[in-house]
């Protein structure tokens, strides 16, 4: 397997991150490295998993890592293998749903980590919220932003930025997050790109978007469709935890319509918190959201 490396250098004095890199090998001795952040003591009652997305990587979480850890939580941050800091294949074929779905289901195995609070927001709620039905005792809480269970069903939106994804051979990544989020420094909207010294870097992002199953084009057996409506009825019927939603309102994709029809599915989830200004990249209004999800949970004032 052809893997890729980003370079230490590239992600010194980032702005907001002062983490250090610790890695393993979810996939076996042979397979790519996963880098993640692990903050906050150890020994906490409770852990923060915060998955992220495409095209973000742990960075995205960097204003609500602090908050959590003042508060007494550990804090884990796994890159995506292809994203942050984490090893990339080369080869665009190698990305799966599956594989990517196991590579997190070992990810915390390995650190064996319980009484998890699942933060997620766009892939790392697609892959994040099938990983508690598969181990129901390790998750106690949910703190859920802008992103869907993918069951074969898309919208017209989605169709729209997988198009434009698929054919960006070299997507932009800082640029499009400083769209999202005007007021993102050009030093944060570097931390965005620092992962990708070139193109050969991101073939996860030129292929993430077409991993979402879209059952009208891909048939009703494409992967992720099956294990992702398992964990629609096991968030319906069998969730016995608490539950926090945020929604940056100025998504044009998973905005508040999409965010009010997955409320509805998590058992006992109350009415999400809205963002007004905020867009699909949520967590960069982050410290807010993660007071507020502390508040809910009972671990502070929001």
């Amino acid at each position: 397997m052809d893997l890729l490396r980003t370079p230490d250098e590239r992600f010194a004095n980032l702005p907001g991150w002062p983490f250090e890199p610790h890695y393993v090998q979810p996939l076996g001795a042979d397979g790519p490295r996963m880098a993640y952040v692990d903050e906050g003591p150890r020994d906490a009652a409770v852990t923060a998993l915060c998955l992220h997305g495409n095209p973000t990587w742990g960075y995205l979480y960097r204003h609500m890592i602090p908050v959590f850890s003042a508060a007494g939580l550990r804090v884990v941050a796994p890159d995506l293998i292809g994203f942050g800091r984490s090893d990339k294949p080369a080869d665009e074929g190698w990305h799966h749903f599956d594989t990517h779905r196991q590579s997190l289901l070992n990810f915390v195995r390995s650190l064996d980590l319980e009484n998890l609070m699942l933060v997620c927001q766009d892939w790392g709620g697609i892959f994040g919220l099938t990983l508690p039905m598969a181990m129901p005792e390790r998750f106690t809480r949910l703190l859920v932003m802008n992103t869907t269970l993918a069951t074969g069903e898309v919208s017209e939106g989605f169709r729209q930025w997988r198009a434009y994804s698929s054919g960006q051979a070299d997507l932009a990544v800082g640029k499009l997050l400083r769209r999202g989020k005007p007021d993102l420094s050009a030093e944060e909207a570097a931390g965005y790109d620092a992962p990708f010294p070139d193109a050969r870097y991101k073939a996860a992002l030129r292929v993430f978007a077409n991993l979402v199953p879209d059952a009208a084009t891909m048939g009703p057996d494409a992967q992720g469709i099956a294990v992702s409506r398992e964990a629609q009825a096991f968030w319906q019927q069998r969730w016995t935890g608490d539950s926090f939603m945020a929604v940056g309102v100025q998504d044009p994709v998973l905005g508040l319509p999409s965010m009010q029809a997955l409320q509805r599915t998590l058992r006992g989830c109350p009415a999400p918190m809205q963002v007004a200004e905020g867009g699909h990249f949520v967590p960069e209004w982050g410290a807010a959201i993660a007071a507020a999800a502390l508040a809910h949970f009972g671990w502070g004032s929001s």
